[in-house]
């Protein structure tokens, strides 16, 4: 049973990376996070995106043809310049739309999913940097079932993040043809176990929490008391200066 005090984990915060390639690492009892939903405005504002840019670069191509032509056959040439530089101009930029869609799309899922992330973050702030006892059953291939205690300890990651390890602490089998009640029994007599150790560790880490913020409140103090002596002081030595300078008239 671990007895650290948790407090070598106090102030540290969630890796981001539980959210990604390290979620496994997570353990069963805190859930999964919030999920975001995809935004349907962005796929149609992406393929609206998509459509323009062809649609501007087929019709830059055919100005620039007809510019061509009307230039070749004698037409106007006021015609012709003006249609080969409209076509230039959109083949140039044909482009540009698919930026414009992206990045519209991107602003309506941000504003569509304000929501959901919010509820990510919330969740993902409230992890807290203590050991956790799991206990899940499993079943063999001869039919026996396996009662498993695995232990999801908190480690450093970087200067001020935290993950989680994951240790196999016991596997206890028990036969197929063993009566259901006594393993569902035993089963629930190790998961109670495992949630009172869980529990016991979270005091022991909320305490640390606590005996550091009433440190760094007892600094506090003691740095606003000095401060008002110092400026009591001051004010008196000012007072004592100034009759220094001013001494009583004599008679």
């Amino acid at each position: 049973m671990d007895q650290s005090s948790g407090r070598e984990f106090v102030g540290r915060t969630a890796d981001e990376r539980l959210l990604g390639e390290d979620r496994s690492k997570l353990p069963p009892s805190v859930g999964s996070p919030p999920s975001v939903p995809p935004s349907r405005a962005r796929s149609r504002l992406v393929a609206v995106g998509v459509t323009l840019t062809g649609a501007t670069l087929v019709g830059g191509l055919a100005l620039l043809a007809l510019g061509v032509v009307v230039a070749v056959v004698g037409g106007s040439a006021a015609l012709a310049i003006a249609a080969l530089a409209l076509g230039a101009i959109l083949v140039a930029t044909h482009w540009g739309w698919v930026h414009v869609a992206e990045l519209t799309a991107n602003r309506a899922q941000e504003r569509s999913s304000a929501g959901p992330l919010a509820a990510r973050r919330r969740w993902f702030a409230a992890l807290e940097p203590y050991p956790r006892w799991e206990v899940s059953t499993e079943v063999d291939d001869d039919g026996s079932i396996s009662i498993v205690r695995t232990r999801y300890e908190p480690v450093a990651t970087g200067e001020r993040t935290f993950s989680f390890t994951t240790t196999v602490e016991t596997v206890e089998e028990h036969p197929g043809d063993e009566p259901a009640a006594i393993v569902s029994e035993r089963a629930e007599v190790c998961r109670r176990e495992a949630t009172r150790e869980t529990e016991a560790a979270r005091r022991r880490y909320l305490a640390a929490v606590d005996a550091l913020e009433t440190s760094t409140l007892s600094d506090g103090e003691r740095r606003h008391q000095l401060e008002a002596r110092r400026a009591t002081a001051k004010a008196l030595s000012d007072r004592i200066n100034e009759h220094l300078r001013d001494p009583p008239l004599s008679e």
